[in-house]
């Protein structure tokens, strides 16, 4: 069996290994590999059919991201006990290798082909996102599956005034720009990620480590695809093609394309009108309904597409000019509303051009983070961002069959572009959820999400540390000829070459997120667009200003207020109490919502209440059941219950003490009855603490003034037989309060005047 494995190891350059090996496991696929790096293990498989669907002109490629719990060595959470449905985090890094692979496949290639990679052994160091595009390619090199590579992927962090590769995962949160980049060895293919506001330098910086990192991982696949004998791919025939006829379309309908496309049409609709008018025309022309087959109409629509798209870039680049009547680096008119929902925490209005997204802010406690029970990644999530695509901001008719995974992206990308700028948690301790609505999408929706977000957020009263705002930009190029076109429509996104999201602050970049679909894309050109996306970015930073300039001073008057105090650790279990009893009654009691989190030596202890009155008495009930009693201090205490000797007083919740009944008022008290009565409240103070025992003794008496004149009562000395038996001090005693109460009740303090 061993003869047929084949192992690839290369070295990162710093000691650390990565192996490729095939041969092994999941032999009838097409193609399979395992990648390994450290204990993190990969296993991607391919399998592609063999011909394509009847009329299929795109590439059906799916790619599908599992990891197993099992690699963890954890069970799965959930009722079922198994790996489910996809997370938002498998979902995310499916794309990532979707994006670096898609581009690659030959553009008449059209059979279906799935990739699936799961995570089949995992550590605590190794990321595995970082190494599933390098399985994925690496599957698809030992298979026959025509395919454009090898193309691989790497995690490239700016840590430490340097430049890392495959970051170690405890040392991500803390550098200052952490990209995933996918790249062939000659061209970069996809970028995402997520920055510390960094420069545009820096951003270049990556990407050129990025890439240097990834040449040696395809050349390492190059030498696979060799050793395994897989040079020679399958042969395919998916597209029936008539070039007379695409000639025919290009020479009736190329002109009229590029003399429309020069009109600067901004209403989408309009466009698409006027375009499919061409076409119409054309066909009118030449086809009557007898003519016009099925098979016809299928490669006049595919022709018409290409010379719709060879007109509208060779006008742009010969022109200068955009399909809505832009400069290559104008901004689409914007305009922007804060507070539109009255009951709502925070919401915004964004507007540019003919996208719209309508975003809004929830602010809630503790109990609504989102936990996050992945097999490598745990923890709690207090920002959580959700992005909506409903058909109708297309004017499409569309069922909404549940989250696609476009939309996930989309909100990924836009929640790493605002968390950066979050203030922490000691200063807002709400758990926050924007929610964007697109309501009108003519390309750039997920960066409208970002401004959107913003404003929404300001708006909430959250005191963000600086507005971000998003811009997408676009490249069209032939030959030595090209364009960076800013705030790219959706055609300039379909019939372009890069789709580039940038998102920032005035002082640099919180997120990106770049596919890009030509050869030869140089580093100048890169840093062109990087400058272009900064000026627009700024000038959308004025819009959002405009509308409002800074947070609100003060949340909205309905949304709960939480204060956050700090107890000892040791407390947290009294708060708590036996089964909850505590913490319950004070939730009860108060109209609160109260959440406790140890962190370190301390217990954070969240209040939360829409009045101001009930969170200040929760927290005066937990604070007095974390105060430890002292001599000297005086307390309101409340009378659980009355003894021969005295009464014991709750002073604060669960701690108790006793007054002796000599302790009542100056002078002798024979009995407490019709003095006080069980759930009176009379004020008192600690006189003594037994170090002992810990019991502690209270007085009323020590907060009365001392009767003018008053003489404490000389008592007789008791001989050892009575001081022995302990009988003479209890009469003694009783003689004492009897006297005393007889004073009490005459007025006159129960001391003897002189």
């Amino acid at each position: 069996m061993n003869e047929h494995i084949i192992t690839k190891r290369f070295d990162l350059g710093d000691g650390r290994m990565i192996e490729i090996e095939t041969g092994k496991l999941a032999k009838q696929a097409d193609g399979s590999a395992v990648v390994r790096m450290n204990d993190t293990m990969l296993l991607a498989t391919v399998c592609a059919k063999k011909d394509a669907g009847e009329h299929v002109d795109f590439m059906p490629l799916t790619v599908d991201y599992q990891e197993k719990y099992a690699a963890m060595g954890r069970f799965p959470g959930g009722f079922f006990k198994r790996e489910a449905r996809p997370s938002e985090h498998e979902i995310l890094i499916a794309r990532l290798v979707d994006r670096a692979l898609r581009p690659l496949f030959p553009d008449n290639f059209h059979a279906e082909v799935q990739v699936q990679i799961t995570l089949i052994s995992g550590d605590r160091d190794t990321m595995p996102d970082q190494l599933a595009a390098l399985a994925a390619a690496s599957a698809l090199a030992v298979s026959d599956i025509p395919f454009g590579g090898p193309v691989s992927e790497v995690r490239v962090s700016y840590l430490d005034g340097r430049y890392v590769i495959n970051t170690p995962m405890p040392d991500i949160e803390r550098a200052d720009l952490d990209l995933i980049v996918a790249a062939t060895e000659e061209n970069i293919m996809m970028v995402e990620g997520e920055m510390k506001e960094v420069s545009e330098e820096v951003m270049l910086g990556a990407l050129k480590a990025a890439h240097d990192a990834i040449k040696i991982q395809c050349r390492a696949i190059a030498e696979l695809t060799v050793e395994t004998g897989k040079q020679q791919k399958r042969e395919y025939c998916h597209e029936t093609n008539d070039e007379a006829l695409r000639q025919l379309v290009h020479d009736a309908c190329y002109q009229k394309c590029y003399d429309f496309s020069k009109q600067g049409i901004a209403n989408k609709h309009q466009r698409e009108e006027g375009f499919a008018a061409i076409k119409q025309e054309f066909i009118e022309s030449r086809y009557t309904e007898e003519t016009l087959t099925d098979e016809v109409q299928f490669m006049i629509d595919r022709y018409y597409h290409d010379t719709e798209r060879e007109a509208m870039r060779d006008m742009v680049l010969n022109e200068r000019t955009r399909l809505d009547g832009r400069q290559l680096d104008e901004i689409r008119p914007i305009w922007c509303e804060t507070d539109y929902l009255p009951s709502v925490h925070g919401s915004a209005i964004f507007t540019r051009g003919e996208t719209q997204s309508l975003s809004t802010v929830t602010l809630g406690t503790k109990l609504d983070e989102q936990k996050i029970d992945g097999a490598v990644i745990e923890g709690m999530r207090r920002f959580l961002l959700h992005y909506n695509f409903p058909g109708f901001a297309t004017g499409e008719v569309k069922g909404n069959r549940g989250l696609s995974r476009r939309e996930v992206g989309h909100g990924h990308l836009a929640w790493r572009a605002l968390k950066e700028v979050l203030p922490a948690e000691s200063e807002c301790p709400y758990t926050i959820r924007v929610v964007s609505d697109i309501l009108e999408s003519n390309g750039s929706s997920s960066m409208a999400t970002v401004c959107a977000g913003c404003l929404a957020l300001m708006d909430a009263g959250v005191k963000i540390r600086k507005p971000v705002a998003g811009i997408a930009m676009g490249l069209i190029s032939k030959g030595d000829k090209w364009a960076v076109l800013s705030d790219i429509l959706g055609d300039e996104d379909h019939l372009g070459d890069m789709d580039f999201k940038v998102c920032g602050t005035r002082d640099g970049i919180t997120a990106c997120q770049m596919d890009i679909k030509v050869d030869g894309l140089s580093y100048d050109v890169l840093a062109k667009a990087l400058e272009q996306a900064r000026q627009g970015r700024l000038f959308i930073l004025d819009k959002i200003t405009d509308t409002i300039a800074q947070p609100r001073e003060d949340y909205k008057p309905f949304v709960p207020r939480i204060e956050q105090i700090q107890i000892p650790k040791d407390f947290i279990g009294a708060v708590i109490g036996k089964g909850g009893e505590v913490i319950q009654k004070i939730q009860a009691e108060t109209n609160t919502i109260i959440n406790i989190e140890e962190v370190g030596d301390l217990g954070i202890v969240d209040v939360a209440s829409q009045n101001k009155d009930d969170i200040e008495a929760a927290i005066k009930w937990i604070k007095e059941i974390c105060t430890v009693p002292e001599v000297g201090q005086v307390y309101d205490a409340k009378v659980v219950s009355i003894v021969e000797f005295g009464a014991f007083l709750e002073f604060l919740p669960g701690k108790e003490g006793l007054m002796h009944i000599s302790e009542y008022q100056w002078g002798r008290t024979e009995t407490l009855e019709g003095l006080i009565e069980e759930g009176d409240i009379i004020q008192v103070k600690i006189i003594n603490i037994d170090e002992k025992t810990g019991k502690l003794k209270l007085s009323r008496k020590a907060l009365l003034p001392k009767p003018e004149g008053y003489v404490e009562e000389e008592r007789p000395a008791r001989g050892p037989r009575r001081e022995g038996n302990g009988n003479g001090g209890r009469r003694d005693s009783d003689r004492g309060h009897r006297d005393g109460g007889n004073g009490e009740r005459r007025g006159n303090g129960g001391g003897r005047r002189h």
